[in-house]
């Protein structure tokens, strides 16, 4: 029986990573990188250093608090953060990976109500986030709570021979995974021991992953992709991962790819963005440097997937020995621990679809040669069961309609830390005809030839005189079309405009980030191109284009665009644009927005 078929075998998530710490001790854990072009630029954690690292935070945690405790885990991307999150599994305690609170009060208010909602027992920190969080720690929500430095002197060796393996179970919560919030305050996802290994088990009988495969990736450890699909799989199959801080990769795009080739990694992931800024900015000679025909897996998800990002990375990787099989889209999220579905390896899968009927919900494929739209595969969901409803009647919808995905199966977690009403309305949902048991998705999509294709978020879905319109399909046309927004990002929303006739009409807006050496004029002659393209390629004329500073879309700490926050600061006219281009009425609703503000 192979290794990954045993996981579910295991008492615990648990049991599972101290016995391969016993099994190989000696053996590569985790390696954190700095710098993959200098020859000691990682630093590499045995399975003995991790055991014996964690067994100090856990004999320390198990020494003050109770099992079943939530610890909130403070970390910047690094080796510390992996002994954090091992040691709350040693210790029997709820392990909570956030990221950090960082200067801005979105960000704040963010670890905020994290720590309200979980009820927190103990934060944890490393030496190099202490400032930061100990000046935040020191606020109104979070004082009064203990805040340690795992990498300090308080925890010892002593600590390590004090611990004991708690008593765990598949039915024992491990984890809270809080949700981006891409659409509403992050809620808290209980992920219990069997969903980890199960989800696990899973992901390699997807792919044929075992332990000899080596992960990788600069993904935050606190995001479910980052922690679940990267740091934690080859814990529990005894193999070994490469970590790298996401701000290094935006920084240096090409050390991402330096990285797999220099650590022979097998299975690395990351969102549609990275692909896009990597076939945007790594230049010939750095592609010249580089073999990526020994990684075997280019895990897309966590944002909508491409066709033509996923097209272009492979022929511009293709000199550099990378295969066009090696990439896999996949589709995962937090209530299902984190991995649904991905085939592999394989070419890509792309269904190539009649617009106008995807604006009625029906999927219909049409030959190359018609209008249409490319949607990428995200392979089959094999250990779910997968049931495409109608979001507003919950029928089950036949194949070659498009509705919400609902599953089912072990790896769905257990609901929403303390929102039970939450929890109903999203976890053990049932079908119009009394089919229980399953998690709503809150995606769009459907099952064409038993695979999953997702077409958009409801939440998100722009409706306009009867169309439905994705907004990540206005987006990401705008970047093909116009160069001056290549590897920036935009979002897409409605809002309501009163009409002459006392009716409500929604009218289009576009906001876009644009790179700071463009002067008035050209800012001005950009907004113009940019209708002129939106009318062109889908028959609506926006209501406004605003163009925004670098960074003044709002994204989530997994780098999803958050278009309701951002259609909010819009509406109430706090959007800062460098350039606003909006017709009368758009106008007359943000004159109103003014009005409003500056009464109040």
């Amino acid at each position: 029986m192979s290794q990954h078929h045993q996981l579910m075998r295991s008492p615990s998530a648990t049991a599972r990573i101290r016995e391969n710490a016993l099994a190989t001790p000696d053996e590569p854990a985790v390696i954190f990188v700095r710098d993959p072009s200098s020859p000691d630029g990682a630093e590499t954690w045995s399975y003995a250093r991790l055991d014996h690292e964690a067994r100090k935070v856990a004999g320390w945690l198990q020494a003050r608090y109770a099992p079943g405790d939530r610890v909130l885990l403070l970390y910047p991307e690094s080796l510390e953060f992996a002994a954090a999150f091992v040691g709350c599994l040693y210790a029997g305690m709820v392990a909570i990976p956030s990221s950090l609170p960082g200067q801005y009060s979105h960000q704040r208010r963010r670890v905020d109500s994290i720590v309200e909602n979980a009820a927190v027992s103990a934060i944890l920190t490393s030496g190099a986030a202490a400032p930061s969080v100990l000046d935040w720690a020191g606020s109104d929500t979070a004082a009064g709570i203990d805040c340690a430095v795992t990498d300090g002197p308080a925890f010892t060796d002593a600590h390590a021979s004090a611990w004991r393996m708690p008593e765990a179970d598949h039915d024992s919560l491990a984890l809270l995974q809080y949700t981006s919030g891409s659409t509403s305050t992050p809620k808290g996802v209980m992920v219990n021991q069997g969903n980890l290994l199960h989800n696990s088990q899973i992901l390699s009988e997807a792919f044929g992953l075992d332990r000899t495969t080596r992960f990788g990736s600069w993904i935050p450890q606190y995001h479910d992709m980052g922690l679940l699909a990267i740091l934690l799989p080859p814990l529990l199959l005894g193999g070994s991962c490469v970590l790298m801080s996401p701000t290094t990769f935006l920084k240096r795009p090409h050390w991402w790819l330096r990285m797999i080739d220099t650590y022979d990694i097998t299975w690395s992931a990351a969102p549609n963005f990275a692909y896009e800024l990597c076939v945007r900015q790594v230049t010939d000679e750095q592609l010249s440097q580089l073999d990526l025909s020994r990684w075997r897996f280019a895990a897309n998800g966590s944002e909508p997937v491409q066709a033509s990002t996923l097209t272009a990375f492979a022929k511009r990787f293709a000199p550099a020995g990378f295969r066009s099989d090696t990439m896999a889209p996949c589709y995962g999220m937090a209530e299902a621990t984190v991995f649904i579905s991905g085939t592999g390896p394989r070419e890509l899968a792309v269904s190539h679809i009649d617009e106008e009927r995807l604006e009625r919900h029906e999927f219909h494929p049409v030959s190359l040669a018609e209008a249409g739209r490319d949607v990428v595969s995200c392979g089959a969901a094999a250990a779910y069961d997968v049931r495409v409803v109608d979001p507003a009647t919950r029928e089950v919808l036949p194949p070659g309609r498009i509705g919400e995905i609902w599953l089912r199966g072990p790896s769905v977690a257990q609901g929403y830390w303390g929102r039970e009403d939450v929890t109903r309305e999203t976890f053990r949902v049932e079908t119009a005809d009394g089919d229980g048991g399953y998690v709503r998705s809150g995606d769009l999509g459907t099952v064409h030839e038993g695979e999953i294709y997702v077409t958009g978020r409801i939440k998100e879905l722009i409706i306009l005189r009867g169309r439905n319109i994705y907004p990540q399909d206005v987006e990401h046309f705008l970047r093909v079309e116009e160069d001056e927004l290549v590897g920036l990002f935009g979002a897409a929303f409605v809002v309501p405009v009163q009409q002459p006739d006392g009716g409500v009409e929604e009218q289009l807006v576009v906001a876009h980030e644009v790179r700071g050496g463009i002067g008035q004029d050209g800012l001005a002659e950009l907004a113009g191109r940019i209708k002129a393209h939106i009318a062109r390629g889908f028959s609506v004329r926006p209501g406004a284009v605003v163009l925004v500073r670098r960074g003044g879309i709002l994204r989530t700490t997994s780098g999803k665009i958050q278009r309701a926050a951002i259609r909010a600061t819009f509406l109430n006219g706090e959007l800062e644009s460098r350039h606003l281009d909006v017709n009368d009425q758009v106008g007359l609703l943000l004159a109103g927005a003014r009005e409003a503000r500056a009464a109040a």
